[in-house]
């Protein structure tokens, strides 16, 4: 990768981007991580996000693709599994450290969260088990500083209550600590509709969003478990 410049790096990383170059644009983010010595913009770091999760394909996605093509499984899992290592070691090796208090440590490790929840989604038994685990404690850190730092209609606050209930729901089967999370999250951010900056309106409103989309299919899941669970005793 012959770039001779950070803004070189961002530029490029955007074409390959626009073009679903997404293994191209990996090498151009770890190019700006390089020439910023890890101190990323906001700008920057949703260019790392954005290369990351598309090459793991969305491991949702893949999972949905691993019961359709079952002679793929092993390559898939192998191929998500390492880009999920790849970014966890950039994380914690590089990003982290650098990293100033506030958005942009919260940012890390709720990422660092995410790869060990792809991992944990992927994973069996024990090996489950750990990874659940490390996702577990990099969500309950990155929430802490968020708490500490951030305004509750932040996104990057509401964006990590979204993803680390979804957490509880997918990984530890627990939907009602998932409406919990994601209510309290919600109730506040709320609350707090007519202080929010203009800067990032539109972005805490479509988490907003999703936090709703999410609670309302979550009641709906308690509810039938509960419907069922009631029939069966009856």
């Amino acid at each position: 990768m012959a770039v001779k410049s950070r803004n070189e790096c961002v530029y490029l990383a955007k074409v390959a981007e626009s073009a679903e170059r997404y293994a191209e644009m990996l090498e151009y983010v770890k190019g700006i991580v390089a020439f910023a010595n890890a101190r990323l913009t906001v700008e920057e770091r949703s260019l790392l996000s954005v290369a990351y999760k598309n090459q793991t394909g969305g491991p949702k996605t893949s999972k949905h693709e691993l019961y359709l093509v079952q002679k793929e499984r092993a390559k898939i899992e192998s191929e998500i599994g390492d880009v999920c290592q790849d970014v966890l070691q950039l994380l914690t090796t590089t990003l982290i450290p650098a990293a100033r208090p506030g958005d942009e440590t919260v940012f890390y490790y709720k990422m660092k969260g995410d790869y060990y929840r792809y991992l944990a989604e992927l994973a069996r038994d024990d090996v489950r088990r750990e990874y659940a685990t490390s996702s577990l404690d990099a969500y309950k850190l990155a929430y802490k500083l968020a708490l500490g730092t951030l305004e509750a209609t932040h996104p990057t606050r509401l964006g990590l209550a979204l993803n680390f209930a979804v957490y509880y729901r997918d990984v530890l089967n627990s939907p009602e600590r998932a409406c919990h999370l994601a209510k309290h999250a919600f109730d506040e951010a709320v609350a707090m509709l007519d202080q929010m900056p203009e800067a990032t309106y539109r972005d805490s409103l479509l988490i907003l969003q999703l936090l709703r989309d999410d609670l309302m299919l979550w009641f709906k899941e308690i509810q039938e478990r509960d419907e069922l669970e009631a029939k069966a005793h009856n």
